[in-house]
């Protein structure tokens, strides 16, 4: 007889939280405590509890979690999911088809072949000239489609998403101009469309377009400040600051950055305060002050060492230890210092994992720059790193990506007779002749 005493592990639960959405159990209880919110639901999953579902401590999740895991895995059941129903009763409708990285693989592709603006649709009524009431579920629409901005992008890079984040947007400021709402109701959606104006000007970025990033950014910064909203300010600087030190101008780009951390200092985040010292450092380390950067540095890394808040922003989820080490790593490679940059490259794209698949692909062609460049270059490491690189497309669609592929082989180029990285340049002219890298 089976012996019920002993938790049974959750295995098809993990596989979907793994293999499909690639995350880990941290970020895996935020995205439902996102789409529990989304749903009107409060709710507040951590680590643990994840870990308590997928361990088998949990044998049925509370109905509250049901309804948000059956939203966020696209109608599947508990029983779909590997958890064990409390009474034997008899399904109630046939059982999806259990979850398969094939095809999720093939859903991936479909995406990247037809866009996601159906997954930001955005309800006008029935008149899409007036708008009508604007309420709460309208505002909950606007914060819905910034997540699912952000979430796409990590997997997917910046392509697909830009005519469905601009369409959105349209429609955001739609309800702002002719929408009927109140003084509250404003104030919110004021501060929501500023966050998908950062999505959209994110989104801008990674595909080479800075002036519209730059005039996204700004909205977002005037949106911030007409609804009295701090941390949609302290966002809109990080972001300038960002984009200052991409364009070549660090003295904005600490500027920015230290406008951000007067903003964020009343925030209760330390980790975003992080965050804007780590921008705050590559201004420095443009302009080639080793020492103001190793200061900015320290102090990003005693922040982040303070561990999460109940304050953290959702869309601070992607700066993991993983980013940490890779902006760090950014910092050292523009003061020249290569050993350590390709060594802290490695380890951001390791602490990664399988998550943020744009980003271990931008820090894996940086060790292979860095490989290259260094003191004494290591060019089969670099031919190495750089394979990996030319894995990630075409399902990562990025203008930065394609760039940082270009500087990888111009950084190969005087290695040429080496033949792992004659085989390289060779593979890379092929995948971008047949277009499997344009966005």
């Amino acid at each position: 007889m089976a012996d019920h005493s002993k938790p049974v592990p959750n295995t098809r639960l993990r596989a979907v939280r793994e293999l499909e959405f690639q995350m880990s159990r941290s970020e895996f209880a935020k995205k439902v405590n996102d789409t529990g919110r989304a749903m009107g639901e409060n709710v507040a999953c951590g680590p643990r509890l994840v870990a308590d579902w997928e361990d088998g401590n949990v044998a049925c999740p509370r109905a509250v979690y049901q309804r948000i895991l059956t939203q966020m895995t696209r109608g599947r059941s508990m029983a779909d999911l590997g958890f064990r129903l409390p009474t034997p009763a008899p399904p109630v409708r046939p059982a999806a088809r259990p979850y398969r990285p094939q095809e999720d693989s093939v859903e991936r592709r479909a995406f990247l072949s037809d866009g996601v603006g159906v997954l930001l649709a955005l309800p006008l009524g029935t008149d899409k000239q007036t708008p009508g009431k604007i309420g709460a579920s309208e505002v909950r629409a606007v914060k819905a489609a910034v997540t699912t901005l952000y979430a796409k992008d990590h997997d997917h890079g910046s392509a697909p998403l830009r005519q469905a984040a601009s369409e959105a947007l349209h429609t955001a400021y739609q309800w702002l101009q002719s929408g009927t709402y109140t003084s509250r109701t404003e104030s919110k959606l004021r501060s929501a469309t500023g966050a998908l104006s950062i999505a959209a000007g994110w989104l801008s970025y990674d595909s080479g377009r800075a002036g519209d990033a730059h005039s996204l950014y700004g909205e977002a910064l005037a949106a911030a400040r007409i609804a009295d909203d701090p941390e949609l300010e302290a966002h809109a600087f990080g972001c300038l600051s960002l984009l200052a030190k991409a364009s070549g101008r660090p003295r904005e780009a600490i500027s920015a950055a230290q406008g951000a951390q007067a903003v964020a200092r009343h925030l209760g985040s330390p980790r975003l305060l992080s965050l804007f010292n780590m921008r705050e450092a590559g201004g420095w380390a443009l302009m080639g002050d080793a020492s103001a950067t190793d200061n900015a540095i320290v102090r990003a890394h005693t922040l982040y060492a303070k561990g999460p808040s109940d304050d953290d922003p959702p869309w601070l989820d992607f700066y993991a230890p993983g980013e940490l080490a890779g902006l760090e790593c950014l910092a050292r490679a523009d003061l020249g210092q290569h050993e350590r940059a390709a060594s802290g490259a490695e380890q951001a794209v390791l602490l990664h994992g399988d998550a943020f698949a744009r980003n271990r692909a931008l820090y894996t062609a940086d060790v292979a720059i860095q490989h290259a460049v260094r003191d004494r270059p290591e060019p089969e490491a670099a031919a190495e790193a750089a394979g990996r690189v030319l894995a990630f497309l075409p399902e990562v669609r990025s203008d930065r990506l394609l760039q940082s592929l270009h500087n990888v082989a111009g950084a190969l180029q005087r290695h040429g007779r080496v033949p792992a990285v004659a085989d390289w340049i060779e593979e890379y002219r092929t995948t971008t002749a047949t277009g499997g890298g344009r966005a």
